[in-house]
């Protein structure tokens, strides 16, 4: 059980911590820069990228981090470390409620909204980036800012581990 439990722990820091770095770069680099294109060209390469990020590495540790976490929580819960088991549970938490729900509440609705709004002009291209770019922004940052409690609560769990 605990090699189950270390082996799902690791699974679960590396896939937080790439997820942080993936929301964070969308946030402090990403976004701005697509912002110095104008609108028309930042329409088109947002388009690209959001159909470009729906892949396995993406979306493999978007979806198992909760199950690799919770997995963790629990072996450690029954095989005695009940100290660090809350931080795994927690990290499965927070990821669900700050990155998942955000992700289907706000951020895949804006993406779509972009790609079927009409991009023909400028002026329709200003108003769909104007309605988009801002909201987008600050839910990712919500995403960036979860995922890295994730890695923090799952690094805590393991120094709780190791006591």
């Amino acid at each position: 059980m605990t090699v189950l439990a270390a082996g799902a722990a690791l699974a679960t820091l590396t896939m937080a911590a790439v997820l942080a770095g993936t929301f964070l770069a969308f946030s402090v680099a990403v976004l701005p820069g697509l912002g110095t294109l104008g609108p028309a060209r930042a329409v088109a390469a947002m388009r690209g990228m959001n159909e470009k990020i729906l892949n396995p590495l993406f979306l493999v540790p978007f979806v198992a981090l909760p199950l690799a976490a919770a997995l963790t929580a629990v072996a450690l819960w029954t095989s005695g470390h009940r100290a660090a088991a809350p931080a795994f549970a927690a990290a499965a938490l927070v990821h669900v409620l700050g990155v998942i729900a955000p992700t289907a509440a706000v951020n895949v609705p804006l993406n779509e909204a972009l790609a079927a709004g009409p991009a023909d002009t400028a002026e329709r291209a200003a108003a769909l980036w104007a309605a988009f770019a801002p909201r987008w922004a600050r839910f990712n940052a919500l995403r960036a800012a979860a995922s890295t409690a994730v890695a923090l609560l799952v690094g805590a769990g393991l120094l709780w581990w190791r006591r």
